[in-house]
This record gives C-alpha cells, sequence and structure tokens, in this order.
C-alpha cells in the first residue's frame, strides 16, 4: 500500500531531513511521491508518478531547505488507477467557500456507494480522489443548508461523519488539510503513527528517526490547528483487518491481468 506523512505547526518549521527519510522508503512504494507545503495561506504542490528515489527533481528539492507550517506527503503503491500524474497524491479541491482542500490516504475503499456518482466528474480514477470530492460536496450542501461559510467544529462534524460512515469494511488511513484543520485517521492497527515537539505535530505510516513516535488513536477523527490537537471525535469508526488476498485480487482486477 501507500505511505503518508502529515505535519502542523505553530508557526514555520524546516522539514528536510524528515521529508529525505520518509521518501527513501518508495522503494517499496514506487509509483509516485507527492508533496504539499504551506506557509502563510501560500501553497506549493510537487508530484510525479515516478519512483521518489528515482526522481532527480526531489532529490534537488531536498538538498535546500523545506519550511513550512503545513505540509502533506505521499508516496504510491498503485492498487486502483494506473500510474499517472492525475493518481498521483495529494488531491486539492476547493469547496464554495473558496476554502482549499488537500487530502492523501493509505488504504483501499472497496466499496461505498454514496461517492461512485462522483467516478464520471473525478480527473484520475483513484478511490482516494473520490474520497475528497464526496468530502466537498458534502461541505457544499452544509453551506447552502447554513447560507454561510462553516467554522472549524461544523466542518469536523462533517469529516467525522463521513469517515464513520466510509471507514465500515474499507482502509481508512488519512490525512486532509483545509487551510485551518489537519485532519487525521486510521482503522488499521500499527499502520499510522505521531509526535509531537517544539509546537509540532506529525504524522507518519512508519515512526522517523526524529523523536519519540506514538500509535496515532485508532477508530476516530483526530484534528490539529497550528500543531496544536484541536478535536478528537467519537471512538465510532469500524477497524479493517487487512487481508492480503482481498488486495492482491483487488490489484489484479484494475491492472488488467
Amino acid at each position: 500500500m501507500c505511505e503518508l506523512f502529515a505535519m502542523s505547526a505553530e508557526g514555520e518549521k524546516r522539514i528536510d531531513e524528515e521529508l529525505k527519510e520518509f521518501f527513501s522508503h518508495s522503494t517499496y512504494h514506487p509509483n509516485g511521491w507527492g508533496l504539499m507545503t504551506e506557509q502563510k495561506g501560500l501553497y506549493n504542490w510537487e508530484k510525479e508518478p515516478v519512483c521518489a528515489n528515482e526522481s532527480r527533481y526531489l532529490k534537488e528539492r531536498l538538498s535546500e531547505p523545506v519550511i513550512a507550517s503545513t505540509a502533506l506527503a505521499h508516496i504510491r503503491y498503485a492498487t486502483i488507477g494506473n500510474v499517472s500524474w492525475h493518481n498521483t497524491h495529494p488531491f486539492s479541491a476547493m469547496d464554495k467557500s473558496e476554502r482549499l482542500w488537500t487530502l492523501i490516504h493509505n488504504g483501499t475503499i472497496f466499496d461505498y456507494a454514496p461517492s461512485k456518482h462522483l467516478i464520471r466528474i473525478q480527473k484520475g480514477e483513484t478511490d482516494s480522489e473520490r474520497i475528497l470530492l464526496y468530502i466537498i460536496e458534502e461541505v457544499n450542501k452544509a453551506i447552502d443548508d447554513a447560507g454561510r461559510d462553516l467554522n472549524d467544529e461544523e466542518r469536523f462534524g462533517i469529516v467525522e461523519r463521513i469517515i464513520t460512515s466510509m471507514s465500515s469494511g474499507n482502509k481508512l488511513n488519512i490525512a486532509i488539510f483545509d487551510g485551518s484543520l489537519m485532519y487525521c485517521h486510521t482503522n488499521c492497527a500499527g499502520t499510522l503513527y505521531r509526535k509531537t515537539c517544539d509546537g509540532m505535530a506529525a504524522i507518519s505510516t512508519r515512526p522517523l528517526s526524529f523523536g519519540k513516535w506514538e500509535s496515532v488513536p485508532q477508530l476516530k477523527v483526530i484534528a490539529y490547528s497550528k500543531g496544536r490537537l484541536l478535536y478528537e471525535g467519537e471512538l465510532i469508526s469500524k477497524e479493517y483487518i487487512e487481508n492480503p488476498k482481498e488486495i492482491a485480487q483487488l490489484y489484479l482486477a484494475y491492472s488488467g491481468l
């Protein structure tokens, strides 16, 4: 499967050493890499449908300081969707209030009927892109109903409701940034870790060598703002137990073998 890294900080943090270690794992996740960084409301997206370890651009990028207040990074092992730019994480979309959302996902959505209609409008083929499009669709409905922009608590409630519903039967390790909150969720034991120090919160599929890491709380949505845990949802999502045979069958189906 894929690996993800996310960071939320109070102020700006230098993270190129963490990213070098994270992207070095791409030997086992060779189907694309991506990075979103945010500073003072300005966003930068970089991604390629190639192995991070083989990217000349990324090597050059990480030879200089990478400084951000928020970051989302991803390395892909393709199960659904071809190896292409449109299928490479992170994914981004804007809601009706012109709030920009960015998402990275590690896992597989085997079945989720409410989002299937979005297949016809997504740019790529991945289930991960549809997660973001569905969140945007539900946020837009709530904006219309309220007749105004949503606050942090209202957006957290929508994301929590969607992830709780979607987690049944699906692996949903995810990180999302909406310009204010960084949401995280895992429903698979031992597949997502966090550390907090010096005004920074970081999430990673595997613990990195920098700092002390602990497991992210399972089966609930949490959200950080400027490095501080701001919301922690109810313990109500569904645990996913990995089934290698199921994953292999899905990969074969989508690879056309």
